[in-house]
């Protein structure tokens, strides 16, 4: 009775103080701090999550999508939930691209779509072994700094006048693109570009000050090299792990993780620029470097990860097609890779600094400090690498070597080596010739013998020109295995028939004009890619195009070539791919500087890539036929999810 009582007696208290509450008066002040405190609760609650969103992310994804394979229970359905699933991740990049690639050999035997042996198949192809022997050659190029000495004499040949400059070192750049990583290529020149632009600002602020004071008798010593800019000693280099979404794009890409690249902090410096031009010239120079890096990865089938991805899946998917080798590619893309070069330089030197004819084209007028500044850092780089070595000679004619066996596996209008073994018409590919010069990086020795003055032979310790480790540091793992992911993706939807049913539902497209379609899938590639890595992106959208190019009766290279090579174009941002990246971290530029020059870019990309398609590749590739080796939908069954 006298707890009862007792406990009656406190719920009393609490209503009469809570009756007290209600019609007390509530100050403002009272009011605002409880709505401050409600926020203050509410944004703690939301960084709770923003810091889980990675594994949110990754939890919901396939608990919210699983609806689709149980109440569609068709295999169909079943495959399209894993594509779903595997084509967020990829997108979102919640988890490591090359993990996500691995949920296919993991959701297709669950399904019974494939069996686990016929998913780990797929996994490596053809593609990979061209791959390799396209790193071995990578690594010995960059391991004796081949390609610095290819682009510092490409430079010293184009000319040292600022515009012409510019120019020279965006031919290096893209010619070194064609056969090493765009994120290399970009690393390796831009402290040779560095050196130039601050050793011209510092060769005009020399000369200004001894125009204002001739009399004092100083010396330029602008032209002497800045060793903390400049110099290329082992001391001052440092061995940087880069991780990339793809080899020399998407795609991409990593790269030589025994990377010599420069330890220059230009972004923390506090850098200040002379007057508006030299700011502007800076600015030029750093995108012409990031965007040449990747257009001259299109001109050659291994010059980027996207199009040795559409090669493999373009030949598994239609093995009849002979006509994509590495010549037909280069006849197909160089003419897009020079004019998107010339016009890209076009319009970053009219968008920086004017495009002055009269300055441009003067010949046999004496050099401008600025010019000589420039002729000075680039003679004197050069100079640093000394004469030619033996490596570097061995290297190059492997390089020339595997390049003429490419060439000249199937040229189209003479026969090529490969007819030397018609008895196995087929078996041999461009990854053979890369596989045999990739050999014999491992079999060279990188040293010869030397006499002495007795005439006896120094024998030295047998060492080839590149090692296993050297080459495992250098190798793409990530796109490797990303790349596996998206064959057993493809595969998984012919097995699946999820093809042909995309197929059977988007024939209604074919009342469009073929060029409105190729625009259409060209401006998706390029916006995806922005935010996307290029290798993820190709490897989503090939299985979604190519049923499409079958169901509208259009030759599927229509469609499928210029959606690849739209898929390099990620310039608008600096985390749009790794050379933006690269050159976006000397600080001089800011995002929206890149956004305006990219923008202009990209609509030059894909006018070009439209040009092509519509004229020199017609004949080329015979566009404008349904070739006999694609398969014919008009008998496609309707049925599916």
């Amino acid at each position: 009775m006298g707890l009862r009582f007792f406990i009656t007696e406190e719920v009393e208290k609490q209503v009469s103080c809570q009756t007290k509450d209600v019609y007390s008066p509530v100050s403002p002040s009272a009011v605002s701090t409880r709505k401050l405190s409600r926020q203050l609760s509410a944004m703690k609650i939301f960084s709770q999550l923003w810091v889980y969103r990675r594994f949110l992310l990754i939890l919901f994804t396939p608990l919210l999508l699983l609806p689709l394979p149980l109440i569609i229970r068709t295999k169909e359905a079943e495959c399209a939930y894993t594509l779903f699933v595997v084509a967020i991740f990829w997108l979102t990049e919640v988890l490591p691209l090359a993990v996500s690639a691995l949920l296919p050999a993991l959701m297709f035997p669950l399904f019974g779509i494939m069996a686990s042996k016929e998913v780990a198949s797929a996994y490596f192809k053809d593609f990979h072994l061209l791959l390799t022997g396209v790193i071995c050659l990578a690594t010995s190029i960059e391991k004796w700094n081949l390609h610095k000495r290819i682009a510092l004499k490409m430079v010293m040949m184009v000319g040292v006048n600022p515009a012409w400059l510019t120019l020279g070192f965006m031919i290096s750049c893209g010619f070194l693109s064609m056969w090493l990583s765009n994120t290399s290529t970009a690393a390796m020149v831009m402290p040779i570009v560095e050196a130039v632009a601050q050793q011209i600002m510092g060769a005009e602020a020399e000369v200004d000050a001894l125009e204002m004071n001739y009399a004092t008798g100083s010396t330029n010593e602008a032209l002497e090299l800045d060793e903390s800019v400049n110099d290329c000693e082992d001391s001052d280099w440092k061995e940087k792990t880069k991780e990339v979404h793809g080899y020399n794009n998407g795609e991409g890409h990593t790269v030589c993780k025994i990377e010599k690249e420069k330890n220059l902090p230009p972004a923390e410096t506090g850098r200040k620029y002379r007057n508006q031009k030299d700011q502007m010239m800076c600015k030029m120079m750093c995108l012409c470097i990031a965007y040449s890096s990747t257009i001259g990865g299109l001109t050659t089938i291994t010059g980027t990860s996207t199009n040795l991805i559409f090669a493999e899946q373009f030949n598994t998917r239609y093995p009849g097609c002979q006509c994509i080798n590495f010549g037909s590619w280069f006849v197909l893309c160089i003419p897009i890779t020079t004019i998107m070069m010339l016009l890209s330089w076009v319009w970053l030197q009219w968008l920086f600094l004017g495009f002055n004819f009269k300055e441009m084209f003067r010949c046999g007028k004496e050099k401008t400090a600025r010019e000589q500044a420039s002729a000075q850092v680039i003679k004197e780089e050069y100079t640093k690498l000394g004469p030619i070595s033996y490596p570097e000679i061995t290297t190059l004619v492997l390089f020339i070597l595997m390049a003429l066996l490419w060439f000249t596996r199937e040229p189209g209008f003479i026969p090529g080596w490969f007819s030397l073994f018609p008895q196995y018409p087929g078996f041999a590919t461009d990854s053979t010739a890369a596989l045999i010069i990739g050999l014999l990086f491992f079999i060279i020795p990188a040293k010869t013998l030397s006499k002495t003055s007795n005439g006896e032979n120094t024998v030295f310790d047998y060492t080839p020109l590149i090692t296993w480790k050297e080459f495992q540091s250098c190798m793409p793992w990530e796109i490797m295995i990303l790349v596996g992911g998206g064959f057993a993706l493809a595969e998984g939807c012919e097995v699946s028939k999820l093809s042909a049913w995309i197929g059977s539902k988007i024939t209604p497209l074919g009342s469009l004009p073929i060029w409105l379609i190729i625009l259409i899938s060209c401006l998706i590639v390029t916006s995806v890619t922005e935010v996307a890595s290029n290798p993820a992106t190709i490897t989503i959208f090939l299985p979604i195009l190519a049923p499409l190019a079958e169901a509208i009766h259009v030759n599927p290279l229509y469609i499928l070539i210029p959606a690849t090579l739209c898929t390099s174009f990620a310039f608008l941002l600096p985390v749009a791919n790794p050379p933006n990246a690269i050159v976006f971290s000397y600080g001089h530029l800011n995002v929206i500087e890149m956004v305006k020059a990219g923008l202009g870019v990209n609509v030059i990309g894909v006018a070009v890539v439209m040009l092509a398609v519509t004229t020199w590749a017609v004949p080329l590739l015979d566009l404008h036929t349904y070739p006999s080796w694609a398969p014919d939908l008009s008998t496609v069954n309707n049925t599916g999810p």
